[in-house]
């Protein structure tokens, strides 16, 4: 059995952004995670397959952002943050018709027409790439799960602020949701070459 159709699949891809790629993640360095997800990407436009580019964005004061009140309790509201933390790393490259879409919460699909994109597309699997595996990708995954998506989690891809933050979503809610697979399965699955 193949692992998806490569017409009817689209990587979604979470946070490739400056601020993380300078973040500390395990247990893949984000220059790993992107180098994979850079890879994913190429196999995915050979076969003719859509990406979607995702990035966490918002107002100077935050006052945009989801339940700023939890937030505040993370980190304070109106951080300090470098200039560009927002923008997709240079090397992310999204073609003219590849959506990027601006997430104000874990979950990619609240607020934005990200399912609407996927549906126009005829889309019916989603690919799981980014960063951080047990925030954007997870809160992500859950929300295509939920809209009868199928998923599959490219697991060398993603990383989170800690190795047991990765491991439990990798170990425990992921199998629950979707598939997780290696990055050279999926890349094949791409190709058409998968066994």
């Amino acid at each position: 059995m193949t692992l998806f159709d490569p017409a009817t699949t689209a990587i979604v891809s979470i946070d490739l952004q400056e601020a993380n790629l300078t973040s500390h993640h395990e247990p893949h360095s984000p220059r790993d995670v992107l180098e994979r997800s850079l890879r994913l990407f190429t196999a995915a436009r050979a076969a003719g397959s859509l990406i979607v580019h995702v990035r966490t964005s918002f107002l100077p004061n935050e006052k945009d952002s989801l339940a700023p009140m939890q937030i505040e309790k993370m980190r304070p509201l109106n951080p300090v943050r470098e200039p560009r933390w927002d923008e997709l790393v240079a090397e992310v490259a999204p073609l003219p018709n590849e959506p990027v879409m601006i997430k104000r919460s874990w979950n990619a699909f609240h607020g934005s027409d990200l399912d609407v994109q996927l549906r126009r597309h005829a889309i019916k699997t989603v690919v799981m790439v980014g960063m951080s595996t047990n925030y954007g990708v997870e809160g992500t995954a859950r929300a295509a799960y939920e809209n009868y998506y199928n998923v599959v989690f490219a697991n060398e891809a993603m990383s989170a602020i800690t190795t047991a933050g990765h491991d439990y979503s990798v170990s425990t809610i992921f199998p629950l949701i979707g598939r997780v697979r290696p990055v050279d399965e999926i890349e094949a699955a791409f190709a058409g070459t998968a066994a």
